[in-house]
């Protein structure tokens, strides 16, 4: 039975932590806690990255619809997620460090593939799906240099900045973020947040790191239009503008 506690235990943290905290009883140890607090938050990270996107995914198969989701952005978000996947598992990081972009990656490249679908663009939808599965294959198989893996993981800032913020772009020309989820938007906030402090705790990768604080500016872009536009129907906003706009004609004189 001890043996099985302590190996538990060394799941979560080093043997010096261990040691510390059941040998010694040296509840204080600063450095171990913060390893322990990120170990615990990466795991429940990845924990509710398992159902993180599937709201979305459930409110685009109910109204057949993905109507108010910018595909660009969808896609480019998808590629953001995939490159650090592949990065971090190349790169032989801890699972707890990165494996919610696994779930991510799968529930991302579902709402692709439904709102192409639901578009009208079905073919389309299927070679889609091919052709990630294709680039996955690449990008994890050890055909691609660390190099270029170390240079798509830099373009994360800039892709998940223009994947997000062309979203929020569609909610602000439509007044509304329509069949976006809300739990999947907090949920995206709270992770990339929470990432930060694992990341630099799991990994001290600064690229890695500052991927996350950039993924958390866009993600509370998209947080602040989802509490802004709540309880205003679609279009309404949309009308409110075009009604300012809309010149007086001589019998409003």
């Amino acid at each position: 039975m001890t043996d099985l506690i302590r190996q538990g235990a060394l799941f979560l943290m080093s043997e010096k932590c261990y040691d510390n905290y059941f040998l010694e009883h040296n509840f204080l140890d600063i450095p171990c806690f913060k390893a322990l607090l990120s170990k615990g938050l990466g795991l429940a990270i990845i924990a509710g990255s398992v159902l993180v996107k599937v709201p979305q995914v459930l409110k685009i198969l109910n109204s057949k619809s993905g109507e108010g989701i910018n595909i660009v952005g969808v896609v480019l978000d998808l590629l953001a997620i995939s490159f650090h996947l592949s990065y971090n598992f190349m790169h032989g990081y801890p699972f707890s460090a990165w494996g919610d972009s696994t779930f991510l990656a799968i529930q991302t490249v579902a709402i692709a593939v439904l709102v192409l679908f639901f578009n009208g663009r079905k073919a389309q939808s299927g070679l889609f799906l091919i052709g990630y599965l294709v680039l996955m294959y690449v990008l994890n198989s050890g055909l691609t240099p660390m190099s270029v893996l170390f240079t798509i993981q830099s373009c994360n800032i800039p892709i998940l900045l223009v994947g997000k913020l062309s979203q929020a772009y569609t909610n602000y020309q439509a007044g509304s973020t329509g069949q976006l989820s809300a739990a999947t938007v907090i949920m995206m906030f709270a992770g990339s947040v929470a990432r930060i402090f694992t990341s630099i705790q799991e990994t001290g990768d600064a690229m890695i790191i500052l991927t996350f604080i950039a993924s958390t500016f866009a993600n509370s872009v998209i947080l602040g239009q989802l509490i802004y536009y709540w309880n205003k129907p679609a279009g309404a906003v949309k009308d409110s503008k075009t009604k300012k706009q809309k010149p007086k004609s001589k019998k409003d004189d």
